[in-house]
């Protein structure tokens, strides 16, 4: 079985990132979402209501797994038998530091990173500038899956 996780904060998730999944659900048999856990950071959403909103948008797929991980991402990869991380990126500048990260990673595992060119639409998109944008009252509708769009409306409405 062809296994591959997408890693990611995905706070929230975005048609950026449901494009590389769903490109790399057409790759592999079983695709891991890895909802990261990172406890220095305070994200906009829980890692539970992450992992429920990124079940829900990617359902669809039929073949992919969402849970979360705290920790290196190549121990996740070997508790799996997961042999393949599938990263997108979107620039140049992306390049250098998930080169570096997919050395690293091969080195301490042998586990591969492939990198998928992020689709031009999405070239631009990151949780973080959602946040901002929809945080000021921008449409950010376009650039979220509908479900997701209103979780964060109502997050935002909420503060």
């Amino acid at each position: 079985m062809r296994r591959a996780v997408c890693p990611g904060s995905f706070d929230p998730i975005t048609n950026g990132h449901l494009d590389i999944i769903g490109r790399a659900s057409k790759l592999y048999d079983v695709v891991h979402v890895a909802v990261m856990i990172n406890q220095s950071k305070k994200g906009l959403f829980t890692v539970d209501e992450r992992i429920e909103l990124i079940r829900e948008v990617t359902a669809d797929f039929g073949n992919v797994e969402v849970e979360s991980f705290h920790g290196l991402l190549v121990d996740f990869c070997k508790q799996r038998e997961i042999p393949a991380i599938v990263k997108g990126l979107r620039a140049v500048s992306d390049f250098d530091y998930e080169l570096q990260m997919a050395q690293m990673n091969n080195g301490l595992s042998g586990v591969e990173t492939l990198f998928v060119p992020t689709n031009p639409t999405y070239s631009f998109l990151s949780s973080s500038l959602v946040k901002e944008v929809a945080t000021w009252g921008g449409d950010v509708s376009h650039l979220l899956p509908p479900t997701v769009h209103e979780a964060l409306v109502t997050r935002l409405g909420e503060r």
